[in-house]
């Protein structure tokens, strides 16, 4: 049997799709993963060398490898400068110094990011705890927790490692 041209750039667009969805962490069961359209648009995917070579050795630890940094001792969690915390593998928008607050927890937390779209979810039962991973949807880099106990007016707590943040500065 004969395959129209059609039919098999839809079948090769379909699977390049879904690989993108799948490298984005994308499931049935992924929040705020969005379409496997968006997803390809404007990912960043590199090698594992690729990302060594760019990030520091805590960086890579802590956002190609699920890490956590120890309390009160990232660049961010008493920074009060005001600016634009972007994701440190790949430049995405995360959060603004605006949403911040003091959670007294010794990690950077947020209230909320600029852009939903721009942090993903998902269920994370690692060390015995049932918590949700916050990623940047961008790039998939690991950022840290998101938990229910922040202030109004979204009551969420997004607790998020410095080494996975740059922060661009307000002038």
């Amino acid at each position: 049997m004969m395959y129209e041209g059609g039919i098999m750039k839809r079948i090769a667009m379909n699977i390049m799709l879904l690989a993108a969805a799948a490298a984005a962490g994308c499931t049935e069961n992924s929040q705020s993963c969005g379409t496997a359209e968006e997803n390809m648009s404007d990912k960043v995917v590199k090698t594992d060398e690729q990302w060594r070579a760019q990030l520091t050795e805590e960086q890579y630890r802590v956002t190609r490898e699920k890490g956590t940094e120890s309390p009160f001792t990232g660049a961010y969690w008493n920074c009060e400068v005001p600016g634009t915390y972007k994701c440190v593998c790949c430049g995405q928008v995360l959060f603004d110094s605006k949403t911040k607050f003091n959670s007294g927890s010794g990690w950077p937390s947020f209230y909320a990011p600029i852009d939903p779209k721009n942090v993903t979810t998902r269920p994370d039962v690692s060390h015995g705890m049932s918590r949700t991973e916050i990623r940047c949807s961008r790039c998939g880099a690991h950022l840290g927790h998101l938990f229910d106990d922040g202030p109004e007016p979204t009551c969420k707590r997004y607790c998020v490692n410095s080494a996975s943040l740059v922060l661009e500065e307000k002038k």
